[in-house]
Protein backbone atom coordinates (compact mmCIF):
# COMPACT_ATOMS: atom_id res chain seq x y z
CA UNK A 1 0.00 0.00 0.00
CA UNK A 2 2.96 2.46 0.75
CA UNK A 3 4.21 1.86 -2.70
CA UNK A 4 1.28 2.77 -4.31
CA UNK A 5 1.16 5.72 -2.06
CA UNK A 6 4.85 6.83 -3.07
CA UNK A 7 3.47 6.01 -6.66
CA UNK A 8 0.76 8.58 -6.90
CA UNK A 9 2.44 11.30 -4.78
CA UNK A 10 5.14 11.40 -7.48
CA UNK A 11 2.19 10.93 -10.72
CA UNK A 12 0.96 14.22 -9.02
CA UNK A 13 4.09 16.18 -8.48
CA UNK A 14 5.03 15.13 -11.92
CA UNK A 15 2.09 16.92 -13.32
CA UNK A 16 1.90 20.08 -11.05
CA UNK A 17 5.75 20.82 -12.06
CA UNK A 18 4.77 21.92 -15.79
CA UNK A 19 2.25 23.89 -14.46
CA UNK A 20 4.83 25.63 -11.89
CA UNK A 21 7.07 26.57 -14.68
CA UNK A 22 4.40 27.70 -16.73
CA UNK A 23 3.12 30.22 -13.84
CA UNK A 24 6.33 31.57 -13.73
CA UNK A 25 7.22 33.77 -17.12
CA UNK A 26 10.74 34.17 -18.29
CA UNK A 27 11.79 37.23 -18.54
CA UNK A 28 14.44 38.79 -21.14
CA UNK A 29 17.86 40.57 -19.25
CA UNK A 30 19.29 41.17 -22.45
CA UNK A 31 16.92 43.39 -23.87
CA UNK A 32 18.85 46.86 -23.95
CA UNK A 33 16.80 50.23 -24.85
CA UNK A 34 17.93 53.08 -27.40
CA UNK A 35 18.06 56.24 -26.10
CA UNK A 36 16.45 57.47 -29.63
CA UNK A 37 14.24 61.08 -28.86
CA UNK A 38 11.83 61.94 -31.19
CA UNK A 39 13.99 64.57 -32.82
CA UNK A 40 15.99 61.23 -33.84
CA UNK A 41 13.72 59.30 -35.14
CA UNK A 42 12.19 62.34 -37.28
CA UNK A 43 15.91 62.65 -38.95
CA UNK A 44 15.69 59.05 -40.53
CA UNK A 45 13.63 60.60 -42.84
CA UNK A 46 16.05 62.74 -44.17
CA UNK A 47 18.45 59.34 -45.23
CA UNK A 48 15.10 58.18 -46.59
CA UNK A 49 15.28 61.56 -49.03
CA UNK A 50 18.91 61.35 -49.36
CA UNK A 51 18.58 57.18 -50.54
CA UNK A 52 16.08 58.28 -52.55
CA UNK A 53 18.27 60.71 -54.40
CA UNK A 54 21.03 58.10 -55.09
CA UNK A 55 18.43 56.38 -57.25
CA UNK A 56 19.83 53.15 -56.12
CA UNK A 57 17.83 50.28 -55.09
CA UNK A 58 20.15 48.80 -52.87
CA UNK A 59 20.66 52.24 -50.99
CA UNK A 60 16.68 52.60 -50.09
CA UNK A 61 16.30 49.02 -49.34
CA UNK A 62 19.98 49.08 -47.37
CA UNK A 63 17.43 51.57 -44.73
CA UNK A 64 15.11 48.06 -43.77
CA UNK A 65 15.00 45.40 -41.39
CA UNK A 66 15.60 42.08 -42.41
CA UNK A 67 12.34 41.29 -42.89
CA UNK A 68 10.18 44.53 -43.96
CA UNK A 69 6.64 45.11 -45.26
CA UNK A 70 6.22 48.42 -47.53
CA UNK A 71 2.81 48.39 -48.53
CA UNK A 72 3.61 51.49 -51.51
CA UNK A 73 1.42 53.99 -53.19
CA UNK A 74 2.39 52.74 -56.75
CA UNK A 75 1.54 48.70 -56.30
CA UNK A 76 -0.79 46.84 -55.37
CA UNK A 77 1.94 43.59 -54.48
CA UNK A 78 3.20 44.09 -50.56
CA UNK A 79 6.60 43.83 -50.61
CA UNK A 80 7.98 41.80 -47.51
CA UNK A 81 11.31 40.68 -48.34
CA UNK A 82 14.15 42.73 -49.00
CA UNK A 83 14.31 41.19 -52.37
CA UNK A 84 10.33 42.23 -53.02
CA UNK A 85 11.34 45.65 -51.72
CA UNK A 86 14.10 46.27 -54.05
CA UNK A 87 12.43 45.48 -57.20
CA UNK A 88 9.76 48.34 -56.24
CA UNK A 89 12.49 51.12 -55.58
CA UNK A 90 14.07 50.19 -59.11
CA UNK A 91 10.81 51.19 -60.89
CA UNK A 92 9.81 53.73 -58.50
CA UNK A 93 13.31 55.54 -58.42
CA UNK A 94 12.96 55.95 -61.83
CA UNK A 95 10.43 59.00 -61.10
CA UNK A 96 12.68 60.82 -59.46
CA UNK A 97 10.65 60.74 -56.10
CA UNK A 98 11.23 63.85 -53.53
CA UNK A 99 9.05 63.66 -50.22
CA UNK A 100 7.81 66.70 -47.69
CA UNK A 101 6.84 65.72 -44.62
CA UNK A 102 3.85 67.80 -43.68
CA UNK A 103 2.01 66.80 -40.58
CA UNK A 104 3.58 64.37 -38.65
CA UNK A 105 2.91 62.06 -34.99
CA UNK A 106 6.05 60.54 -33.55
CA UNK A 107 6.03 58.15 -30.94
CA UNK A 108 9.25 56.56 -29.23
CA UNK A 109 9.42 53.04 -27.40
CA UNK A 110 12.22 51.26 -26.47
CA UNK A 111 12.62 49.11 -29.42
CA UNK A 112 10.18 50.53 -31.82
CA UNK A 113 9.23 53.91 -33.31
CA UNK A 114 6.70 54.98 -35.08
CA UNK A 115 5.66 58.29 -37.71
CA UNK A 116 2.82 59.01 -39.40
CA UNK A 117 1.12 61.65 -41.04
CA UNK A 118 0.84 63.30 -44.45
CA UNK A 119 3.18 64.13 -46.72
CA UNK A 120 3.95 65.06 -50.28
CA UNK A 121 6.29 63.11 -52.84
CA UNK A 122 7.48 64.69 -55.75
CA UNK A 123 7.66 62.57 -58.66
CA UNK A 124 8.98 63.25 -62.64
CA UNK A 125 7.80 61.65 -65.59
CA UNK A 126 10.72 59.71 -67.18
CA UNK A 127 8.67 60.14 -70.81
CA UNK A 128 7.88 64.13 -70.51
CA UNK A 129 9.96 65.22 -67.69
CA UNK A 130 6.86 66.33 -65.96
CA UNK A 131 6.96 66.91 -62.81
CA UNK A 132 4.06 66.52 -60.00
CA UNK A 133 3.10 66.64 -56.36
CA UNK A 134 1.49 63.01 -54.80
CA UNK A 135 -0.39 63.92 -51.43
CA UNK A 136 -0.21 60.82 -49.60
CA UNK A 137 -0.82 59.49 -45.67
CA UNK A 138 2.14 57.18 -44.37
CA UNK A 139 3.25 55.18 -41.62
CA UNK A 140 6.99 54.80 -40.89
CA UNK A 141 7.26 52.22 -38.11
CA UNK A 142 10.75 52.02 -36.98
CA UNK A 143 12.74 48.91 -35.34
CA UNK A 144 16.18 49.17 -33.14
CA UNK A 145 17.87 46.68 -35.16
CA UNK A 146 21.34 45.16 -34.38
CA UNK A 147 22.34 48.70 -32.25
CA UNK A 148 20.50 50.49 -35.59
CA UNK A 149 17.39 52.04 -36.05
CA UNK A 150 15.78 50.99 -39.24
CA UNK A 151 12.72 51.11 -41.51
CA UNK A 152 10.52 48.10 -40.46
CA UNK A 153 7.37 48.70 -41.61
CA UNK A 154 6.32 51.52 -44.59
CA UNK A 155 3.02 52.21 -46.00
CA UNK A 156 2.00 55.28 -48.16
CA UNK A 157 -1.62 55.82 -49.81
CA UNK A 158 -2.63 58.61 -52.06
CA UNK A 159 -5.02 60.59 -50.27
CA UNK A 160 -8.53 59.81 -51.02
CA UNK A 161 -10.04 62.89 -51.72
CA UNK A 162 -8.84 65.97 -53.72
CA UNK A 163 -6.71 68.98 -52.06
CA UNK A 164 -9.61 71.03 -52.17
CA UNK A 165 -11.85 69.39 -50.03
CA UNK A 166 -12.54 70.13 -46.54
CA UNK A 167 -10.51 68.14 -43.48
CA UNK A 168 -13.50 66.25 -41.52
Amino acid sequence: MKTLDTLTLAALLSTAAPTAVLASPAVDTTRTCSSATTADIESHFVSFNEAWATLDPDAVTALFTAEPVLLPTLSNLPRTTPALMRDYFVNFLKLKPIGRIDTSTTQVDCQTASRVGTWTVAITNPATGQSSDVAARYSFIYRFENGVWKIDHLHSSAMPEPSSAPAH
